[in-house]
């Protein structure tokens, strides 16, 4: 009996939704909670080709919401697209998998995206997914954007349909927020909740089914749900998907910028003009998260995961204790998204 015969013998997919699915070739953006639950689920349904993507090492703290991986894993330090591709190659030796350990960047995106037929979204920052839907965009191909922390999970299918918007239409500046698994937490249900949502919106689409794009989201902790017709936020000056589109975040000028500073164990990052964080908000939604917190009139600074971090109004972040600029964003993201 064929792997797949109870998924085929759903009418909605059958044998030749079956074939749509064997030819599909997909990227995985990111192998954290959501891009490893996708990528297992997906490589269990049988995708021709998956490419998964990660820049970071696995650590004991992701293993209760990342399914995908075991404690040998992280004894070993491996990365997570190793791991990934090493476990996943074992779930189904049908499919075509690539691991591939590096940062998505502006140099890079198309680079990567190129081949594939869609992009799931599996990052952890709202500034690769904004890279990721520029990328997309200019590929023409749809990217299936998923966010989840806390009990909290948010999907959107984006390039799907005519007269959509974008993630950018929606969220033109990074939010001022600082929700993040470092600060508040998650659960697995809502990332396999919100994974499995992603997974079936791509599956839908590579079956021919139609597909609503709707910004839908789900708190499984409060029992709320929300789904949301978003065609009339659709900007018509958008850069990013207005009919003469400038697709500003795959420029370097649109991203954070990082630099070691000359004698110094310290990196600096430098976010946009047009993505400024407001100190006192900040400064606020982190206090139960860091320690000796300062807040005046020019910066914030705090210790967090053993590093002295100093933000400045004008959009600098000073991380000090490190030269290692992955290190350096990866302990920024954890406090700003």
């Amino acid at each position: 009996m064929s792997k797949y015969s109870r998924q085929e013998l759903f009418t909605s997919i059958g044998a030749d939704g079956q074939l749509r699915i064997r030819g599909a070739k997909v990227f995985v953006l990111g192998a954290g909670a959501l891009g490893s639950s996708g990528a297992e689920m997906l490589v269990r349904a049988g995708v021709g080709e998956l490419t998964i993507v990660d820049r970071d090492i696995l650590e004991w703290s992701n293993l209760h919401r990342q399914q995908l991986y075991a404690e040998q894993d992280v004894v070993e330090q491996l990365p997570k697209a190793a791991a990934a591709e090493r476990r996943l190659c074992k779930i189904n030796s049908d499919v075509k998998i690539r691991g591939v350990v590096a940062d998505v960047t502006p140099e890079n995106v198309l680079e990567l995206f190129e081949g594939h037929d869609m992009v799931l979204d599996g990052t952890d920052n709202i500034e690769t997914r904004l890279l990721a839907n520029d990328a997309c965009l200019q590929l023409n191909i749809p990217f299936f954007m998923g966010a989840c922390v806390g009990s909290y999970g948010l999907t959107f299918p984006i390039g799907v349909a005519e007269e959509q918007p974008c993630l950018h239409c929606l969220l033109e500046a990074l939010p001022p927020q600082s929700l993040t698994c470092d600060t508040v937490g998650v659960i697995s249900p809502i990332v396999v909740t919100t994974a499995a949502r992603q997974v079936a919106q791509l599956l839908k689409y590579v079956t021919g089914a139609e597909l609503d794009p709707r910004l839908e989201s789900t708190d499984l902790w409060t029992d709320e749900r929300a789904s949301m017709e978003v065609k009339n936020m659709k900007k018509s000056s958008c850069p990013s998907c207005s009919a003469q589109p400038s697709y500003p975040f795959l420029s370097a000028s649109e991203v954070v910028r990082t630099a070691v500073l000359c004698g110094r164990d310290t990196v600096q990052l430098t976010w946009p003009k047009n993505r400024q964080v407001e100190l006192a908000p900040f400064a606020d939604s982190i206090r139960e998260t860091v320690s000796n917190l300062l807040h005046n009139p020019y910066l914030v600074s705090c210790e967090y995961n053993d590093h002295r971090l100093v933000l400045f109004r004008d959009g600098r972040m000073l991380i000090h204790g490190t030269k290692d600029i992955t290190e350096a964003r990866k302990i920024a993201a954890g406090l700003l998204g």
